[in-house]
């Protein structure tokens, strides 16, 4: 059982408004955030356009992005863009929360796989204990300063729960 498969879990859409608890309709456009809770753990809302233009926004709002509520029995795509996935991990940078860390780690290997960083080397933290991944942003000049990203040292379990809470949240295989 992964380490983070209790304490880390993000929901999926419910379908219903946050703000309002009405329904949203399937193919309407929404907006989906992930907003932090008292005890540090992220969880998705979604509103309805109406909603999120009337200025309301959730407490603890970490990220956001617009997208559109799936139709009943339509397959899952993925509905957020890569600059949204890119400033969800830049947004992350500086938490050194054990969960936020591997969260990052995981969102970092799935921006490797889509070919928007590139793994250029490795080194150990100050503290010695733990190796931090040195990426380059794609299409980015080899003179401009490489994106740190800190292993947190998780196994293939944590890695594979993970990327399958970020799948959830996002409504979409990555």
């Amino acid at each position: 059982m992964s380490r983070f498969g209790s304490q880390y879990r993000v929901n999926r859409s419910t379908g219903v408004c946050a703000e309002t608890g009405q329904p949203i309709e399937p193919g309407a456009p929404c907006v989906a955030a992930l907003c932090d809770d008292e005890e540090a753990i992220l969880h998705r809302v979604d509103f309805s356009m109406e909603s999120w233009e009337s200025g309301k926004r959730p407490d603890g709002l970490f990220s956001f992005w617009k997208t559109r509520m799936p139709e009943k029995g339509e397959k899952k795509k993925v509905f957020v863009d890569d600059q949204v996935l890119l400033d969800i991990f830049e947004r992350m940078a500086e938490d050194e929360r054990e969960d936020r860390l591997a969260f990052r780690f995981v969102l970092g290997l799935i921006l490797i796989r889509k070919r928007l960083f590139r793994h250029e080397s490795q080194r150990k933290d100050e503290g010695g204990d733990r190796v931090v991944w040195l990426l380059r942003l794609k299409g980015s000049p080899p003179e401009s300063p490489l994106v740190e990203m800190v292993n947190p040292g998780i196994g293939d379990d944590d890695i594979l729960s993970l990327s399958e809470q970020l799948g959830d949240v996002l409504q979409g295989d990555l």
